[in-house]
């Protein structure tokens, strides 16, 4: 008969979060770490984009919409769409439509876009590559050791 082999169970930290991760195989949004993460956004405006990423495309989500889903006011929804516009993670523009209304479209970014980075279509990041110095320093030589002390 074999030995059954025993393993000590994994230790849990002694202080922090512990994370119990299940998959998820349906109705479920990805959300990057550099959202969840930012140090310069609002929790609000955090959750407000998390939230508007797991929304299908065409779904209205107007301030006074927003307002009545949440506990948040418009003023404090507002704000957030604006740091969300801010660091990239939104564009709102307004377009009148043949009838004369005007509207707001809303593109949400699960990667934040920049001036330097083209929404559409952002490409590989270049590589930071070092200029080679015109004259290297020479390398000393190893000290010597005697042999005998």
């Amino acid at each position: 008969m074999d030995t059954p082999q025993i393993s000590a169970p994994s230790r849990a930290p002694s202080s922090g979060v512990v994370h119990i991760n299940t998959p998820h195989t349906s109705r479920f949004t990805v959300v990057g770490n550099h959202l969840t993460r930012h140090g310069e956004l609002s929790l609000t405006a955090i959750g407000l984009a998390a939230h508007i990423q797991s929304l299908p495309d065409g779904f209205r989500i107007g301030i006074r919409f927003l307002a009545d889903r949440f506990p948040e006011s418009e003023a404090r929804i507002a704000a957030a769409l604006r740091e969300l516009e801010t660091h990239g993670y939104l564009k709102r523009t307004r377009e009148r439509l043949p009838s004369g209304r005007v509207v707001t479209r809303t593109v949400s970014y699960n990667q934040p876009i920049t001036d330097e980075i083209p929404a559409a279509a952002p490409g590989p990041r270049p590589r930071s590559v070092r200029p080679a110095p015109e004259h290297p320093a020479p390398t000393p030589a190893p000290a010597r050791l005697p042999l005998y002390a």
